[in-house]
């Protein structure tokens, strides 16, 4: 059976300047799986909502957004890469905002290789994820932001919202120079300050958001893969898009297992898909 398309993503591809599309993909998976099924729970989650934002007073079927489905099922993660590039990669040449909906952190870096190198990446996110390989797959979900430096250097990629990395990722951060900004960063001087800093040290003035939700504190959000206490807050990431709204080339969406909630974790993705939808509408005057 085929899953719903996102709720109010009606318009035609051709008419649309945003595409949304999901990845099921978990093979990389480390402790608890069913992300692969994040996709599906999500979209269905986003019937729950007013069409009318009213924090935003606008409504979101003013939005031309399309809903192109799901990429097929891929077996090796190299697989799902080149997939999951050659569709965002359509989308960037049409000149549309490509949403991606996981599945698993390892599709941040097949979106961000559809992009030319000159954007800046902010994820968030509980782990550093700069693995060079993990479980001997160089792909891992475990290995997101150290793929995505390869693409647009390492200098131009900050996660926030960290408050768990291997010894190695330690050494490897700082014998390369990447900067992150930690969870409890965020805690003591607030998002605005961290976003501040994070873009400070990108430089760029086009950005790729990457959301792993495990950034969020597992009470708000406790199905995914690999849960880490003492998280951002939802209304902290909410800010994070709306002041990111007007440079935003992309985002992803990733990390939602469904199995492990009552449907809360899906609730806040769609919520926070939306909020990015209107946000970034209503910066770029995309709004009807």
């Amino acid at each position: 059976m085929a899953a719903p398309r996102f709720a109010d993503a009606v318009a035609k591809y051709d008419e649309a300047w945003m595409a949304l599309f999901g990845v099921p993909y978990d093979r990389t998976c480390s402790f608890r799986g069913g992300s692969r099924f994040g996709p599906r729970a999500i979209r269905e989650a986003s019937y729950n909502f007013e069409t009318y934002m009213m924090d935003h007073q606008r409504d979101l079927r003013d939005v031309a957004v399309a809903d192109l489905g799901d990429t097929p099922t891929f077996g090796a993660s190299t697989e799902m890469v080149d997939g999951v590039t050659h569709m965002a990669a359509d989308v960037v040449r049409a000149g549309k905002i490509p949403i991606v909906i996981g599945g698993e952190h390892s599709l941040a870096p097949a979106v961000v290789r559809a992009f030319p190198k000159d954007i800046g990446v902010i994820g968030i996110d509980a782990h550093l994820d700069f693995r060079d390989s993990y479980l001997s797959d160089r792909w891992s979900h475990a290995c997101s932001a150290r793929r995505i430096a390869d693409h647009v250097g390492v200098e131009h990629v900050v996660y926030i919202g960290v408050r768990s990395y291997s010894r190695e990722e330690r050494e490897d951060l700082e014998r390369l120079g990447l900067t992150y900004v930690s969870v409890f960063d965020v805690h003591e001087r607030g998002i605005g300050a961290a976003l501040d800093r994070a873009l400070k040290a990108i430089n760029r003035d086009k950005i790729y958001l990457t959301i792993d939700i495990d950034g969020v504190d597992p009470a708000f959000a406790p199905a995914v893969g690999n849960p880490e206490p003492f998280g951002l807050a939802p209304l902290q990431v909410k800010k994070l898009i709306g002041m990111l709204a007007p440079d935003l080339v992309g985002m992803d969406l990733n990390e939602v297992s469904p199995a492990w909630d009552f449907g809360q974790t899906s609730l806040l993705a769609a919520r926070l898909i939306r909020e990015a939808i209107v946000a970034i509408g209503e910066a770029r005057g995309h709004l009807g």
